[in-house]
């Protein structure tokens, strides 16, 4: 992800603006600061082939919810960052309505942030849980 954003100079808080992906998979953004991100995504046109949440949708919910934080943190030090690891653990899946993605801080640094992403349905109960971690680099 890239941290050219010209409506902030380079050590405001990045603003989240969706991708491509993002815009075709429903995503929209609930929250957006450096201790939180919060977004959520329709399961209708997010389903695999037996009617269930894709295991493949959650990944790029989760992904995405964690590399914004991420993003959000690193543009206060004037710096961008890329994807290292995810890994994740699909616990239930989901048939309608919405699902909500929330991603906080378990180590922000100058170098690595790692965050956990839960993902969670319109009862609350827990979809989802991630870990990600991402490379701080220079801006550009």
């Amino acid at each position: 992800m890239s941290s050219t954003n010209p409506a902030i100079g380079p050590h405001e808080p990045w603003r989240i603006i969706l991708g491509e992906l993002d815009e075709k998979m429903g995503i929209e953004v609930l929250e957006e600061s450096p201790e939180k991100v919060v977004v959520r995504m329709p399961v209708d046109g997010n389903r695999q082939s037996l009617g269930l949440l894709h295991g493949g949708a959650m990944l790029s919910l989760g992904e995405a919810a964690g590399s914004w934080a991420a993003l959000i943190h690193a543009s206060t030090h004037g710096m961008k960052c890329v994807g290292v690891d995810v890994a994740a653990t699909h616990l239930r899946s989901a048939r309608e309505g919405f699902v909500t993605a929330t991603a906080i801080p378990v180590k922000l640094g100058r170098t690595l942030d790692c965050h956990q992403v839960d993902i969670t349905d319109e009862q609350g109960r827990l979809l989802s849980t991630f870990r990600i971690t991402n490379m701080l680099l220079p801006g550009d």
